[in-house]
């Protein structure tokens, strides 16, 4: 059996991105860890926070649930700030994960890596994804912290760009109103990574309704009318039922199943 850690940059990251890869590792008896760089603490508020609640108390206690819905062995923080979003002002805070020393955030990961005698580390390709500035620096930190505790393997979570746009093409053509493409971005960046760059495609429709369930348990931020939680059975399974990365260090083109061949 395999220790597997995933980095993800907030709460529900896990979930969205990650979640069904996490329950398929975790039911075949690997050990999994889920590190959370941030508190989320500058995500949507919802209107039932108790009195002397913060927001990231409320998704604190929803990432653990998250957890223990996929099977996580370990939680564990990486105790930043959220930084925001791209521009706003919080990415200038001193304890916001944006700013955080690199070598220090990663040390304090290749400790936990150690620690854990870990097999494969999961982190973010170099956009992050989308270009969130956490996002981009869980890629950078969680790169340093293989190295220096020498983990075997390094994965990159991302999503398949190619597969997105048709999946919104189709949509049009069935009368929905949609204007993204993940391939035409205001800003430049990239939303996931092209088909052509993937290594690694993992099948967890066999756990889609445990990664559905992982999502709706972060109800302060996927609200049961939600995009993610209002999509048919069917279609929240062919949009969420593979999860994308890509294995660092390996040819590119899609030629694997699983992480480092664990099954």
């Amino acid at each position: 059996m395999a220790t597997v850690v995933f980095l993800h940059a907030h709460p529900d990251d896990e979930s969205i991105t990650t979640g069904g890869t996490i329950a398929k590792l975790a039911a075949a008896g690997h050990r999994t860890v889920l590190v959370v760089a941030t508190d989320g603490r500058h995500g949507e508020v919802p209107a039932d926070l108790a009195e002397g609640e913060s927001l990231a108390d409320r998704r604190r206690r929803e990432t653990e649930q998250s957890a223990a819905l996929l099977g996580v062995d370990r939680l564990a923080w990486l105790g930043y700030h959220d930084s925001g979003m791209t521009g706003w002002e919080q990415n200038g805070v001193d304890d916001s994960f944006h700013q955080a020393d690199l070598d220090d955030a990663a040390a304090h990961l290749a400790d936990l890596l150690r620690a854990e005698a870990a097999d494969v580390l999961v982190t973010y390709d170099w956009h992050g994804g989308y270009g969130h500035p956490d996002h981009i620096k869980v890629h950078h930190v969680g790169h340093r912290a293989a190295k220096l505790a020498a983990t075997p393997e390094l994965y990159e979570a991302t999503m398949n760009s190619d597969a997105v746009a048709r999946f919104m093409a189709a949509a049009r053509a069935s009368g929905a109103e949609i204007e993204f493409d993940p391939n035409d971005t205001d800003d430049g960046i990239p939303f996931g990574t092209p088909e052509a760059l993937l290594t690694t495609a993992v099948d967890v429709r066999g756990f889609i309704d445990v990664k559905r369930a992982s999502m709706a348990s972060h109800r302060s931020q996927i609200t049961d009318t939600s995009f993610f939680l209002t999509m048919p059975d069917e279609v929240f399974a062919e949009s969420f039922g593979t999860e994308w990365f890509v294995h660092v260090g390996a040819p590119a083109g899609i030629h694997e199943s699983s992480l480092a061949g664990l099954s």
